[in-house]
């Protein structure tokens, strides 16, 4: 999708606020023909009653004026409407997905470049767009008045127009630098505040808040010169308008004095001329907001041609759980050597694998691309045969149950995000609650299952958020379950439930991934894999790698008769 079809699919409402917009314009020269004719007929006749009628349809021209113009408004409002209804929603599914290109989430901007978008619709910036193209049909009736009159008009308004171009000139590489800057630092804020326990505790903030400041300041000093700059040009504009309707009075007068025009028909000129240029002075004055939309398009103009093509894929049955690896690759962008490094592999369905190894060993990497939260740089991931890639994420994600090494509750009641946002089913909450023993400690909560969590909830700690991202994992009964680091927040009896919950997973016949830096877990595993380095040191049976951790050799299969590496505690991959 391109924000051109879009804007092509809102062609019936752009069309309505044109043709609202021709009323408007045409009805501006209401005051223009009623001066003419004050001026050329109730004055030299002395006709009171032809005053008072001219004046009545003074009033009710006015009052179409403002009824048109209002309703213009209304159409562009529900245009704008329009046009987040049909780009929210795809912004939103984009935005939510991992970027292939950096292997990280997108921002959030887009969503707000849409609101600026929407907002420049729906305001002076539109009214000023399909008021321009007037622009000569104005000057048209004055040179019908005279021809020296319109070519001081036409003059008139291509220097406006040249001002309106240098304006963009001296501006923009100012105002560029400025949003750019803007949207770097709100990023930059945000991750201050994603992680304001590490940067209080550790006594951050004061230095993090002169970077900040810095930044600031040099967003705000180009502002500034952006709306120094603007604001001359504006000033330049509204002195050319007013000179040029002086300057068309005084010809419009020596006119008049040589009797080649009326003193209305002056006047007239000089009304015609002011709401010619008005729109170029509304331009000029207001163009930062004309130079943040054109960013705001381009911003999302880049997310949406990343966007796949929208079709309606064919339905395909629920997965058996086997997954196989074909020489995938996959590096972290702006770093040379791979995460991963051509692994091949096979997971047979219903069968519990273990992965182990040291830190930046790739473990965590490997789960994502086992999922296909990340597409491998090389190689291909198969589910059942199929490309992974080629699941709709909507018909797999119900068989997935996924549980990262950084488990977050999003905000909602605890019910809400065990059902993962879904129509909550109350008896599989229920029986995934009990599943991942969470049951009691979630009714001893203050509102038991409806208890708000994440922003504005309560407070739980990293065993709790833990164990509800469990519950969360299996809820619906997943056919594949990766499970990255589970044990990370819990104590010894916390380990003994998660391990009664993967045996109980395995003899419901669910494909398990186990990602793990302690070997209690191992216990329930079928076979292990060690990474080092993104490579398969070892890839055999639970007991064949586990008395090799003890001191044999591993065997043959998978390690090359080498001697495992020590596997060492770790953080994130």
């Amino acid at each position: 999708m391109r924000l051109l079809d879009v804007l092509q699919r809102c062609r019936i409402h752009f069309a309505a606020a044109a043709l609202f917009s021709a009323g408007v314009n045409i009805l501006y020269l209401a005051p223009t023909i009623y001066m003419m004719q004050v001026s050329d007929r109730v004055i030299l006749s002395g006709s009171l009653s032809t005053l008072i009628w001219l004046s009545i349809w003074l009033i009710i021209a006015l009052l179409m004026l403002s009824i048109l113009d209002h309703v213009r408004a209304q159409v562009l409002i529900r245009t704008g409407t329009r046009i987040d209804a049909l780009l929210a929603p795809v912004l939103f599914k984009q935005l939510a997905e991992i970027d292939p290109k950096t292997g990280r989430r997108r921002s959030g901007q887009a969503l707000r470049e849409l609101d600026t978008l929407r907002q420049f619709i729906t305001g002076n910036g539109a009214h000023t767009i399909f008021d321009l193209p007037w622009i000569p049909i104005y000057i048209g009736v004055i040179f019908l008045s005279n021809p020296w009159l319109g070519a001081l008009a036409a003059c008139g308004a291509l220097t406006s127009l040249i001002l309106a171009a240098a304006n963009e000139f001296a501006t923009r590489r100012s105002l560029n630098f400025a949003s750019r800057a803007a949207n770097q630092s709100y990023e930059r804020t945000e991750d201050v505040l994603r992680n304001s326990d590490v940067v209080h505790a550790m006594g951050m903030l004061p230095r993090l808040m002169e970077r900040w400041q810095v930044h600031r300041r040099a967003i705000l000093g180009h502002q500034e010169r952006a709306s120094d700059r603007g604001a001359l040009f504006t000033s330049l504009s509204r002195f050319l308008r007013i000179l040029l309707q002086s300057s068309i009075i005084a010809i419009g007068a020596w006119l008049a004095l040589e009797h080649v025009i009326t003193s209305g028909g002056m006047f007239a000129a000089s009304l015609l001329l002011g709401r010619a240029l008005a729109p170029v002075e509304q331009l000029v004055g207001s163009w930062r907001f004309f130079v943040i939309a054109r960013q705001s398009w381009q911003r999302i103009e880049e997310v949406l041609a990343a966007a796949p093509p929208p079709s309606e894929p064919m339905a395909l049955p629920r997965p058996d759980g086997a997954i196989t690896a074909e020489r995938i690759i996959y590096a972290f962008p702006g770093v040379n050597a791979p995460a991963i490094r051509g692994l091949s592999f096979e997971i047979k369905a219903g069968e519990c694998i273990g992965v182990i190894g040291p830190s930046a060993s790739g473990k965590s990497t490997l789960a994502k691309l086992l999922l296909g939260i990340v597409p491998p740089m090389a190689g291909k991931v198969r589910l059942d045969g199929g490309d992974i890639a080629r699941w709709p994420r909507e018909r797999l994600g119900p068989h997935v149950g996924y549980l990262p090494q950084d488990v977050r509750l999003l905000s909602g009641t605890i019910a809400e995000n065990i059902a993962r946002f879904g129509t909550p089913d109350p008896a599989a909450v229920l029986d995934a609650a009990k599943f991942a023993q969470v049951h009691e400690m979630i009714l001893a909560l203050p509102q038991g299952y409806d208890t708000k969590v994440g922003d504005g909830g309560v407070g739980l700690s990293g065993g709790q958020t833990q164990r509800i991202g469990f519950a969360r994992a299996i809820y619906g009964d997943p056919k594949i379950v990766v499970l990255d680091e589970p044990n990370a927040n819990l104590d010894g009896n916390g380990e003994l439930v998660l391990l009664g919950a993967l045996q109980a997973l395995k003899r419901a016949g669910s494909t398990i991934v186990l990602i793990a830096h302690r070997p209690t877990l191992m216990t329930v595993t079928d076979r292990i894999m060690i990474l080092q380095s993104g490579s398969i040191a070892m890839f055999d049976s639970r007991n064949a790698v586990l008395a090799a951790l003890n001191g044999g050799a591993a065997p043959g299969a998978g390690g090359g008769g080498k001697a495992p590496p020590r596997i060492v505690a770790g953080g994130k991959q």
